[in-house]
């Protein structure tokens, strides 16, 4: 299948990257529309969790609750990239509004569900819209200034989290006690539509990098076949089969097969979906190392810290998630003074090496003391939050600025999709530690309190086992400086603002 397109206004690549000058106040429009679009995206992946148990409490299903969580992350991570090469192809508006128009629409799907299985086949079609709204935000702002500015927007873009990360859990559960547990879902559409709105209205003049693309669905087909299987093997294993069974061995040497299928075509094709070039690229392969590898640590310990906090130090579930806020709060004002750093500094990966060093300094003081007090975790976890929160502003733009004009959404929206799968693999191992101390696994549908309860009875020494979860901790975070370490640092050009804005088309 053949997409054609006008001819590129640019064909500039690299760090050559050149932009239609953009006012401040359109710049802004369209950040606010795409924090609009940020925020439904990180608050539907805190407001769930919280109602869980009463959404199978009401559909009378708790056998397949889990698959609420996994259906939105399978189909979110698999049509990443997708997003990105389509962006590059037909323009980044037409494809945030599709976007959109699927998550308001999947979230419609999850509201007037009557049982389990349409949940999940909403939370399915969530999740293909919702898994095109990151990758997409980040190309964007690539759009809309210059590489030596993007760092101080990707920042800005954390404020979403931070604030899904606060809000999500406590309107979660307000909702689904006092109310109904659909309002969770219905309110994605008012918050979608203005989202959808400011996107029609304000991305209209964003520069749009055109030129003859050919679209890969056979290539496309075989990345999200393989890494479908791959995350269901990830997400299975140690819940619902154990670890070594026949299914996950046979699901596993089914990725692998895939992926080698992947290879071999990317090879030969013309115009891969995933192209070689940018696959070959050094900084994007370390920079999406680092971030893919700082995600996954900090991913697993929101994950299990609550488990740790009851066990351990004996919170409650509510003190346990208040005790959590450091780590998602502080993200972002590491990756405000990253990003800010990267337009004054030369060497711009500076911040993200102390950050890192900083984080792993911090686990590893978690290793040797895993009993330590109580306001010793919650400093750890603040230093962790802030650490992690430098790597990702200069991740995305160093990846973002190595790469040709036309192909910029492809390699964010391929970074998000090999995050997501790290970030999996992270928690999955982590998952496996626990799950060979106290025989199941933690984080996905519940049963927190009563596995802290089981580990107390059966005189389990949990931190003992929380140890090895911060080794694991420690190992990704240490990779990914390592990365950082082989990250190439090319020229970033800007600042972009300052020149003067063209008149509207």
């Amino acid at each position: 299948m053949q997409l054609l397109n006008e001819k590129p206004r640019n064909q500039l690549s690299g760090s050559a990257i050149s932009h239609m000058p953009m006012s401040k106040a359109h710049v802004r429009s369209i950040f606010y529309g795409l924090m609009v679009a940020m925020f439904l995206s990180a608050i539907n992946q805190t407001i769930v969790a919280t109602a869980l148990p009463t959404i199978g409490r009401d559909l009378g299903d708790f056998d397949n609750l889990s698959w609420v969580i996994i259906s939105y992350l399978l189909s979110s991570t698999v049509v990443s990239p997708l997003y990105g090469k389509l962006s590059d192809i037909h323009g980044r508006r037409p494809m945030m509004l599709a976007a959109l128009g699927l998550f308001i629409a999947g979230s419609a799907v999850c509201a007037l569900a009557h049982d389990m299985t349409i949940l999940i086949a909403g939370r399915t079609l969530q999740g293909i819209g919702g898994g095109g709204i990151v990758p997409l935000t980040q190309t964007t702002i690539a759009d809309m200034v210059m590489p030596r500015e993007r760092g101080r927007y990707q920042a800005y873009i954390g404020t979403s989290w931070i604030t899904a990360g606060i809000a999500g859990p406590a309107l979660g559960g307000i909702l689904a006690e006092h109310l109904h547990w659909s309002f969770i879902f219905w309110l994605n559409v008012p918050f979608g539509l203005l989202a959808a709105l400011i996107t029609y209205r304000a991305m209209r003049r964003l520069p749009r990098h055109e030129r003859r693309h050919r679209l890969d669905l056979f290539g496309a087909a075989l990345m999200i076949a393989a890494a479908t299987v791959f995350l269901i093997a990830l997400t299975s294993g140690g819940v619902r089969v154990p670890w070594m069974s026949t299914t996950i061995v046979v699901l596993v040497t089914l990725s692998l097969a895939l992926t080698a299928l992947l290879v071999w075509w990317l090879r030969r094709v013309p115009e891969p979906f995933l192209p070689l070039n940018v696959l070959k690229n050094p900084v994007m392969r370390a920079g999406t190392a680092a971030t893919s590898c700082t995600l996954g640590a900090v991913l697993g310990l929101t994950i299990y810290m609550p488990l740790y906090f009851q066990a351990v130090h004996g919170l409650s579930a509510t003190d346990a998630g208040i005790a959590l806020i450091p780590i998602v709060v502080m993200t972002t004002p590491g990756s405000m003074l990253s990003g800010r750093s990267m337009m004054h500094l030369r060497h711009y990966k500076l911040s993200a090496i102390g950050g890192a060093i900083v984080a792993i300094a911090t686990v590893s003081a978690l290793v040797v003391w895993p009993a330590m007090p109580l306001y010793g975790v919650v400093i750890a976890l603040t230093l962790i939050g802030f650490g992690v929160g430098t790597v990702y502003p200069v991740s995305t733009v160093s990846i973002q600025n190595a790469v040709p004009t036309h192909q910029v959404g492809t390699a964010t929206g391929a970074m998000n999709f090999f995050r997501a799968l790290a970030s999996t693999l992270a928690v999955a191992i982590m998952g496996a530690i626990l799950l060979g101390h106290l025989g199941a696994v933690p984080g996905r549908g519940g049963g927190v309190e009563v596995l802290a309860a089981a580990a107390g009875t059966a005189g389990i020494d949990m931190t003992a086992v929380f140890r090895w979860v911060f080794v694991a901790a420690d190992i990704f975070l240490m990779l990914a400086l390592i990365a950082l370490l082989r990250l190439e640092e090319r020229e970033l050009h800007g600042p972009a603002t300052a020149a003067k804005p063209q008149p509207a088309e």
